[in-house]
């Protein structure tokens, strides 16, 4: 069965939302970790998420059957757990930041080339080109803060290895058709699974109790409503109608938003190479995203024998 053609205007504001929302992480993380562990606000933020949601995912939709709820859990690990904890790992092991944020900004680059072998959706030269591009402005926003540090090998691969999980799960989510449950559900289940490894992680780094300094409680609040409710909403439904690689190639703007953020909320300085980057990842955005580039039949694809909603 194949979703219906969304309106025009749907795609450019969906996009919109979602890059916004993707590099909005940077402000709860900015705001909640100033006195706390990495692991703690991880874990205060997927357990909220998880339980704010949970009355609507029992009393609202179709009932989770056991297959759902295991799938949903698996997801729950790669795309929040080994994602998220990957890379906050690997910045606790002195991978330097702006090497972290660069790698993980790379994931709609991971998701292009496993569309093709995963769910038969070949790119476009087109596609590439702009896939191409929007690496090289990630690259041009991204080049005054990246060094290679002295962090061990294995934290390198651990950044490495995260986004390609998370890439790998996307693709995955449209080709199991996972990704039609109601978003509700699916999040509640993933942010709860989440949470439970977060704690043992967070339970190792020295205990669950957050700080009480308003700062934390105001990072955690924007990470729940804003950069997961609103951020993972707008990137499971632009996923149920648009092809995996179009929707993932919006997050190339993620490094020039975020230094929009910083430069609004923190003051900290713009510069011309970001101004340079945006212009470049914009360009490569819309040949990825234009009309006509997609494959054929991409969009809504469902796997046969896989039953609609």
């Amino acid at each position: 069965m194949m979703h219906p053609l969304p309106h025009r205007l749907v795609w450019p504001l969906l996009a919109t939302a979602l890059v916004v929302s993707w590099s909005s992480g940077f402000v709860g993380i900015r705001y909640a970790s100033e006195n706390a562990d990495v692991m703690l606000v991880l874990f205060w933020r997927t357990l909220m998420s998880g339980l704010v949601l949970l009355p609507f995912a029992l009393m609202v939709g179709p009932r989770i059957g056991a297959g759902a709820l295991v799938q949903q859990m698996a997801f729950g690990v790669a795309m929040m757990f080994l994602y998220l904890g990957g890379f906050a790992l690997a910045v606790g092991q002195r991978v330097p930041t702006g090497l972290v944020a660069l790698i993980s900004d790379l994931v709609p680059l991971a998701i292009a080339a496993l569309s093709q072998p995963v769910l038969g959706h070949r790119l476009t030269s087109r596609q590439w080109t702009g896939t191409a591009l929007g690496v090289a402005g990630v690259l041009i926003v991204s080049l005054n803060s990246l060094s290679l540090g002295s962090a061990p090998a294995w934290a390198y691969m651990v950044t490495i290895a995260s986004m390609m999980v998370f890439a790998l799960a996307t693709v995955l989510q449209k080709r199991m058709g996972t990704i039609d449950m109601p978003i509700h559900q699916s999040l509640c289940i993933q942010c709860l699974t989440a949470s439970i490894f977060f704690a043992a992680c967070a339970g190792w780094n020295g205990g669950l109790m957050p700080p009480l300094d308003g700062r934390f409680e105001f990072g955690i609040a924007w990470l729940v409503l804003f950069s997961t409710f609103f951020c993972y909403g707008v990137y499971y439904v632009s996923l149920r109608l648009h092809s995996a690689a179009q929707v993932s190639s919006v997050i190339y703007l993620s490094p020039p938003v975020t230094m929009l953020w910083a430069w609004l909320l923190f003051g900290e300085p713009l510069s011309w190479a970001m101004v340079l980057g945006l212009a470049v990842t914009l360009f490569g955005v819309w040949l990825t995203s234009s009309r006509g580039t997609a494959s054929r039949g991409e969009a809504g694809l469902r796997p046969v024998g896989q039953p609609a909603d």
